[in-house]
């Protein structure tokens, strides 16, 4: 498994102990990594090869261009059965006047401000993402507290 963005490592620490049998890569910045386990690249350029590749929170500080070159990237890293989890917010399509979706666009406007280019998506948009990079589908396998696991397979 292939954290790309993986920052300190945290989750990869809480999968690994879980199930030690995974074999894993913390890939992020050197200058992100520099107190983890070390995996340094840029994400822009190439991913690592593995089975599956995580990302937690990382598509949305990115621009559609920018995720396109990072999901090409994850398609060319991945064998045929591979998959990308990926774990996002959703916007919904029609906007609606629940906590969760306001803590959504909370964040939405952080991105906006922080992350030039970048934002949350709807399900669509996550869907063409993953089409436009290669992939064959993604599915959208369950939601915790505002976010979603999804699944973006070959």
């Amino acid at each position: 498994m292939v954290d790309v963005g993986g920052g300190v490592g945290t989750t990869l620490g809480i999968i690994t102990n879980k199930y030690p049998t995974i074999k894993a890569i913390n890939y992020d910045l050197p200058h992100v990594v520099q107190h983890a386990v070390p995996y340094p690249g840029n994400m822009f350029e190439s991913v690592p090869n593995g089975e599956t590749i995580f990302m937690k929170w990382i598509l949305h500080d990115w621009s559609d261009e920018e995720c396109l070159k990072l999901l090409k990237n994850c398609h060319k890293a991945l064998p045929e059965h591979g998959m990308v989890i990926v774990v996002e917010g959703l916007l919904p399509e029609i906007p609606e006047r629940t906590a969760s979706v306001q803590a959504l666009c909370d964040a939405d406007l952080v991105m906006m401000t922080q992350c030039p280019g970048g934002r949350e998506r709807t399900r669509q948009e996550f869907l063409d993402l993953a089409m436009a990079s290669g992939f064959a589908g993604v599915r959208f396998n369950c939601r915790v507290y505002n976010y979603w696991i999804m699944e973006f397979f070959k």
